[in-house]
């Protein structure tokens, strides 16, 4: 049953490109500056976390997401800032935990570290990787960064970095460790392995009905009880777009997410997205679009459904502008949130 005093709303953004209102595009500064405006709105909404992406290509700002959030960290309070993912595979866990730790300080212990294999693979080539490695580069640098989440010398080797013998990383955590999920798109060996190093767990779900995914959930649980770890509540994120008029959110949304999907699809061989399809997305799928009272309903079968603790909606995809950003995040944090809660009590009693 969930918990509706304890349930967790997040919004997390790829750090699209905004657009203007003549529909010409911001600068990739221009939109990180955006997104660090985003995230003290969603604070002072009171929004539980803001998630941002990263990327290394033209479609996208945010290639440091830790430097984004380190900058929304000086100018909110309470908000936990969270990456969305950081692509584990082709980074260093050295410097993931040092980047982590610092931002951790900055916030007052509120960061999040969400790790990844990564979706989108450009970093692989840019930093050295060869992609036949793929699965084994995480398996490998998730061993490390567990042994370095510690904050105790670490003696360890392995087949893509350096040996360490007896390192310390600074700085430290001023709590010990830091909070890690780890972000998943539906395979059984990614949800054991993130039950067998006792981490919280995110599942993208990108496409299909949210029902699909109710045993892989059920499959972390169990394994985490054999395995003799905390079963964490599960946390998922989806797109959608929010606007008061369920016709106008439709619109917009299919327009910037059709241009986002088929932008991406060009080089996974994806066809391009029929408004067929959209449309069975926003009404049983993954896609969260609509007026309020809609996309509440929506988002409290999900939650109920699959007993989650966090619930992130991915916002922003394709180039929106930054009024029709704002006004989502207040709609969602206004209106939608405290319905969904409604929703879920009333359905309790």
């Amino acid at each position: 049953m969930v918990n509706v005093d304890k349930l967790e709303f997040g919004i997390e953004t790829f750090g699209d490109i905004v657009a203007n209102e003549d529909g010409s595009l911001k600068t990739a500064a221009e939109s990180i500056r955006q997104i660090v405006h985003e995230g003290e709105l969603a604070d002072s909404l009171g929004i539980n976390v803001i998630g941002v992406g990263e990327h290394h290509r033209p479609d996208y700002s945010v290639s440091s997401p830790e430097t984004v959030l380190a900058s929304i960290a000086t100018v909110t309070k309470n908000i936990k800032l969270a990456t969305a993912v950081t692509v584990l595979s082709s980074d260093d866990p050295v410097r993931v935990y040092e980047r982590f730790a610092t931002l951790d300080a900055l916030s007052n212990g509120r960061a999040q570290v969400m790790l990844g294999r990564g979706s989108f693979t450009e970093s692989f080539p840019l930093f050295g990787y060869d992609l036949t490695d793929y699965d084994d580069l995480f398996n490998e640098k998730i061993n490390l960064y567990d042994k370095l989440r510690t904050e105790k010398p670490v003696t360890w080797s392995g087949k893509f970095r350096a040996s360490l013998k007896d390192q310390d990383v600074y700085p430290k955590t001023e709590k010990g460790e830091l909070e890690t999920y780890v972000g998943i798109g539906g395979s059984p060996e990614s949800i054991i392995r993130a039950a067998r190093y006792g981490y919280k767990v995110i599942i993208a779900i990108i496409g299909g009905q949210a029902d699909r995914f109710k045993p892989y959930i059920d499959l972390y649980h169990k394994a985490a009880r054999n395995l003799g770890k905390e079963e964490y509540p599960v946390a998922v994120h989806s797109h959608g777009f929010i606007a008061d008029d369920n016709d106008q959110a439709v619109e917009v949304a299919f327009k910037n997410i059709k241009e986002n999907f088929d932008r991406i699809g060009l080089t996974r061989g994806w066809a391009p997205m029929s408004r067929e399809q959209f449309d069975a997305e926003t009404k049983v799928g993954s896609f969260y679009v609509g007026d309020p009272e809609f996309v509440a309903q929506r988002m409290a079968r999900t939650i109920k459904l699959l007993d989650l603790g966090r619930f992130d909606l991915v916002y922003g995809a394709g180039n929106q502008t930054a009024a029709q950003r704002e006004h989502m995040i207040e709609l969602y944090a206004t209106k939608v949130i405290p319905r969904v809660k409604e929703i879920l009590s009333e359905e309790e009693d």
